[in-house]
């Protein structure tokens, strides 16, 4: 514990809001009394709204650079289970364009201009000085993780941070192109469907997947309620057919973990919607 609370004070001194992140990178869920945000929840950073819960609640809006919560009792608790330490970008005036692949790399280091670099687990990121909104799958094996987001910190990196791109503000507002391979943060249920897919191209499924995960991710109140309202959207349009993969299914689930709903949580909503659709 005492590494991970040292690494947090240390950021939290650089004016970067942190979490602590449990075992499958993703933050501690929220405790009972914010269960569903029947709190109210914290819709962002600079106005957290009804909810003053102590605990390590609602994902990325729970990161703070108070020293005072990093140390406090509630907190230590969860640095003992914790395994990582994460950080809100967009809190920090920042931007991470996670590249999760050596194609990715590749092609930010055609595309983009040179900024500080960060090695990861399977690729790199690539940390730019300015706020946009996140956005997943922006490109195979591309996520921009800034305002309403969060990342692991691996490190300072090397190189000099340079202002955010407009190359790179494109990406979130461009047609998102077929999504690369996922790597879920938890196990996912087996694609539905099987029938013959009735779309006319894989953008239309790509949009929608992009659609709702960023409806699950605006989510200030009502989360529980959002995820299972969007997994039936989603599978309302696309489980009849075979265009659903476990790519797709891992990118709502983990967007959903993004904003405090477990990996039973998920299960269970994905199983309930299929149920009512008679999937």
């Amino acid at each position: 514990m005492s590494g991970l609370l040292d690494t947090a004070l240390s950021l939290a001194t650089a004016s970067m809001p942190v979490l602590p992140l449990r075992a499958g990178k993703v933050p501690f869920g929220n405790c009972r009394r914010c269960a569903d945000n029947a709190c109210g929840g914290r819709p962002n950073m600079k106005s957290p709204g009804p909810c003053a819960c102590p605990e390590p609640c609602h994902a990325w809006a729970a990161a703070t650079t108070d020293p005072n919560i990093i140390e406090s009792g509630v907190w230590r608790r969860a640095w003992v289970q914790a395994t990582a330490v994460a950080y809100h970008p967009g809190g920090a005036g920042l931007t991470v364009v996670d590249l999760d692949n050596a194609d990715a790399i590749a092609w930010a280091r055609r595309t983009l201009p040179a900024t500080q670099t960060v090695p990861t687990t399977r690729g790199e990121h690539w940390i730019y000085l300015g706020v946009m909104q996140s956005a997943n799958g922006v490109r195979p094996g591309v996520d921009i993780k800034s305002a309403m987001a969060y990342a692991r910190w691996l490190g300072p990196g090397t190189g000099t941070m340079t202002a955010l791109p407009e190359a790179v503000r494109a990406l979130a507002v461009s047609k998102p192109a077929p999504a690369g391979p996922a790597l879920p943060a938890a196990a996912v249920p087996a694609p539905v469907g099987g029938g013959e897919c009735r779309h006319r191209t894989p953008v239309f499924l790509e949009r929608g997947i992009a659609m709702a995960e960023q409806r699950i991710t605006g989510a200030s109140e009502a989360v529980h309620t959002t995820v299972y309202r969007t997994f039936l959207a989603v599978l309302s349009t696309h489980g009849r057919c075979g265009c659903l993969t476990e790519t797709h299914i891992a990118r709502l689930f983990t967007a959903a973990q993004a904003k405090g709903e477990s990996a039973r949580h998920c299960i269970d909503a994905w199983a309930n919607a299929r149920t009512r659709l008679g999937l």
